[in-house]
């Protein structure tokens, strides 16, 4: 998918979540009115209950009242319930919507840009957060404040300004909370995912930090790091405690005024008890949703940057399109004049590259430490996209292969073999629904077979997290099933023998040949002889230019003339990140 259309892409998915939120807070609004409105049963029974009832001394009047009252509040309870129910299911909604997509998006960030993270996740898990937690109610609650101000100025307009006094200074509150509050908060929250990240990144280098002795050093560069997060943590919270205290201090004031003032009134024959009560039950009531917005600030701000970080994760997530889904390839394989750079990186690492394989060939990619074999063959299989030229298979760019034809088409093992935590049954076949058959023929094909019934569970033996508990010979001839499982018409393997004894090699070589005789087309990156004796032809890469390539036999031939002509002692060497 091109940047333009992913943007489109993108854009299309926003709108259409934003219009179901939108539905879901009109629908939120309506309760909201209802809910308000019955805000008023208070007021109005104690107006009732102070200057009807006490004055009447009837208790049919007081029965009534407290009976319409009560089922008033029932009514209340019912639509807050409610509404609390919608916004709970809407956060569910939202976050099953976008899950996918943030996933996805984590998943395209790691193999473009190296950068592991499920920080898309855990933002949506804060937006679902604050959809169905009490912050979004100030914001549905405050615009009703003027009608309880209203009802205030009707009681006396003196006590209507007041109110009206309180809940402007609660506002300035609000706004100051916003201006003061709301960068550090961004801050701080991109500093504390920083240092989340960097504790990922350490948990899962822990083999090399235990064995090496690490642990103290680590530790510590975390600790700094997430010493300035705390830092501005510290900052808000101070400003926030402050704003806060403030808030009470006001609204527990203006509650004083309202009876101190209301009593006074009283005592002038200007205004009832029962008015008074109600009058400070009114504003109570209109200055709740200022105050709560204060308390619950941080948190909106929090889920704002989280829905920003989300709506920019989505953008380098591959969304869902409709694709044609085309006839299965024959496995003609075509490179057009390839040139890569890293992110952030000027000097291309693969420059000018053309070469191509037919169904039932292998072609064997070597060359030193730092060539660009590895990047290549990431390319060949679609996991990065060329900044010029194109990997094309039957004519048709790899990147634009719809998921269901890359799914059927390519197979690929990658120089870092990583299982998912799983049983072996389901790693072999990419956690798709399969027949045991299906299984067990790709495992046989490579050779896994017997070793996998040597497991505890045989074929539903779990695997831990990345294969853990399996020797890495194990873990290779698992991946090696899994790439040859839906028998792809490319087959990309980048030091497919890396991990495997003498044995496992020749069952390899023995599946090479096979897979070669039913058209398959194969490229083979190695440093070793055998595995790239069983290749028709060789590319030799060196400086991310193709030095070579030609016939197996010639180009091996050449490579292994005097090493004072520069050959194949030098190139034996392998490319771990190139």
């Amino acid at each position: 998918m091109s940047g333009k259309d992913s943007s489109a892409s993108t854009e299309a998915l926003i709108r259409e979540t934003l219009a179901v939120c939108r539905r879901g807070f009109v629908s939120a609004g309506l309760f909201s009115l209802g809910i308000n409105v019955l805000m008023l049963t208070v007021p109005l029974y104690m107006l009732q209950l102070f200057d009807r009832v006490l004055l009447s001394r009837s208790m049919e009047t007081l029965l009534l009242l407290s009976v319409l009252a009560g089922a008033a509040l029932l009514t209340l309870a019912v639509l807050d319930a409610v509404r609390g129910i919608l916004f709970a299911r809407l956060g569910d909604w939202v976050e099953r919507k976008l899950g996918g997509y943030a996933l996805a998006g984590s998943i395209a960030t790691a193999t473009q840009q190296g950068w592991f993270s499920v920080q898309g996740l855990r933002d949506l898990a804060s937006i679902r957060g604050f959809l169905s937690g009490p912050g979004m109610v100030p914001l549905l609650d405050a615009p009703w404040a003027p009608v309880f101000l209203a009802a205030i100025f009707v009681l006396h307009p003196l006590l209507g300004f007041l109110a009206l006094g309180g809940a402007v200074a609660l506002l300035a509150l609000v706004l100051s909370a916003e201006l003061s509050t709301r960068k550090p908060v961004l801050q701080a929250a991109g500093l504390t995912i920083d240092a989340t990240d960097a504790a990922e990144g350490m948990v899962r280098n822990a083999e090399v930090i235990e064995a090496m002795g690490l642990l103290p050093a680590v530790v510590a560069r975390w600790q700094r790091r997430q010493a300035d997060a705390l830092a501005l943590h510290r900052r808000v919270a101070r400003r926030g405690i402050a704003i806060g205290a403030v808030s009470k201090f006001l609204r527990l004031a203006l509650q004083l005024a309202v009876f101190g003032f209301g009593a006074y009134l009283t005592i002038q024959n200007e205004l009832t008890a029962g008015a008074m009560v109600a009058a400070a039950i009114l504003m109570g009531r209109a200055l709740a949703p200022l105050e709560m917005a204060i308390g619950g600030w941080r948190q909106a701000v929090g889920a704002f940057g989280a829905y920003q970080r989300v709506r920019r994760q989505l953008e380098t997530a591959p969304l869902a399109r409709p694709a044609m889904s085309l006839p299965v390839p024959k496995g003609v394989l075509t490179v057009e004049a390839l040139h890569y750079a890293h992110p952030g990186q000027n000097k291309p690492l693969l420059k000018a590259v053309n070469f191509a394989a037919e169904p039932g060939q292998a072609l064997g990619i070597l060359g030193p430490a730092g060539a660009g074999k590895t990047t290549l063959a990431r390319l060949l299989v679609g996991v990065l996209r060329p900044q010029l030229g194109q990997v094309r298979l039957d004519g048709v760019e790899v990147t634009r292969l719809a998921q269901r034809d890359r799914a059927q088409a390519i197979g690929y093992l990658p120089q870092d073999v990583q299982l998912f935590r799983g049983s072996v049954r389901d790693n072999i076949a990419g956690f798709a629904a399969a027949t045991d058959a299906e299984v067990i023929a790709a495992a046989e094909l490579v050779g896994a077979h017997a070793m996998i019934l040597r497991l505890p569970q045989a074929y539903e033996s779990e695997i831990g997290e990345r294969g853990q508990g399996l020797s890495g010979g194990q873990r290779q001839l698992i991946a090696l099933a899994r790439a040859v499982y839906v028998t792809p018409r490319l087959l990309v393997l980048d030091e497919p023998s890396a991990s495997l004894d003498r044995e496992g090699e020749a069952v390899l070589i023995t599946a090479l040949k096979r897979l070669k005789d039913e058209g398959m087309t194969i490229v083979i990156v190695a440093h070793r002889g055998p595995i790239l004796q069983q290749t028709d032809q060789l590319l030799l890469l060196r400086g991310g230019q193709v030095e070579r390539i030609g016939p197996t036999r010639q180009i091996l031939g050449a490579l292994l003339a005097p090493v004072t002509e520069g050959g194949w002692p030098q190139l034996a060497q392998t490319d771990r990140h190139g």
